[in-house]
């Protein structure tokens, strides 16, 4: 590993994306002079900075490896992929996209079936019926088996699914499943439904420093110089500026205060504007 600091940037989609518009905020523009087959680059206005572009699951364990000292990735890859992730990486900050939850989600057709404890009880019941373990399918292993363990659920067996988990149930390869969802839809075009406490994690993407990389001075400095910049960045997208002008006094008025998008919900300001 060189000096200075490596940075795991996603590599494609909308979470690569998004996390070269909130570096371009910051004035910390991402870099790939050679084209998108360049799996290196890196940050414009700062020096000693290499970019790692992997996928969000490869960043994960080039993290928790110490082989890049910061990266962009889903809290919901940090839970399944890092054991202990606490001991091993520090959540930095959220980004403010990337958002999906993490659910368990069971055949709309099953009226009597609405929490995890009701999910418990059929799957008591299912062998004695079928001759076989209530199957789960899912991407998300590690996550399933704490989750289930802590809502007392035993037998079942975890199915792996590498492909359109929701369409397991419909296809026999499964009775539920544990996946990511944004909006809910493509569950409910598959008549599948989310327990009522079945929301296991609500992800989106987290800035993750290594606590495993070799962290030397140069690499520490280039850390604090860009955590710097987005602290900046984060402020100045929770204020908005407002300026007026009064006419009965002529000069320009404005109040500087915290900006919430929703404005119907957001607490009343107690600023002042200058008269």
């Amino acid at each position: 590993m060189s000096d200075g600091l490596i940075i795991g940037i996603p590599s494609k989609g909308r979470l690569q994306e998004n996390t070269n518009a909130f570096f371009e905020r910051a004035g910390l523009p991402v870099l790939q002079p050679g084209g998108e087959r360049n799996y290196r680059g890196r940050l414009g206005g700062i020096d000693k900075v290499e970019i790692a572009f992997l996928s969000a699951s490869e960043i994960t364990r080039e993290i928790a490896a110490g082989n890049v000292h910061l990266g962009v990735t889903g809290l919901d890859l940090v839970h399944e992929t890092i054991a202990d992730f606490q001991t091993k990486v520090h959540l930095v900050t959220e980004l403010g996209f990337g958002f999906a939850d993490v659910v368990v989600a069971v055949p709309q057709a099953w009226i009597d079936v609405s929490t995890m404890a009701d999910l418990g009880d059929v799957a008591a019941e299912f062998r004695a019926r079928h001759g076989h373990q209530l199957r789960i399918a899912t991407k998300y292993l590690a996550t399933t088996r704490r989750f289930f363990a802590e809502h007392g659920i035993t037998d079942y067996r975890n199915v792996e699914s590498l492909g359109a988990t929701e369409g397991a149930p419909a296809s026999g390869a499964a009775e539920a499943i544990v996946d990511i969802t944004t909006t809910g839809s493509t569950l409910k075009a598959n008549a599948l439904k989310i327990l009522a406490d079945g929301v296991i994690l609500k992800s989106q993407a987290h800035l993750v420093a290594s606590k495993a990389a070799p962290w030397s001075k140069t690499a520490r400095d280039r850390a604090r110089l860009i955590l710097d910049r987005v602290a900046s960045e984060a402020r100045a997208r929770r204020h908005r500026e407002l300026r007026c002008a009064v006419p009965d006094v002529g000069t320009p008025n404005g109040v500087v205060a915290p900006y919430w998008p929703a404005i119907a919900t957001a607490p009343a300001m107690s600023a002042t504007a200058q008269r």
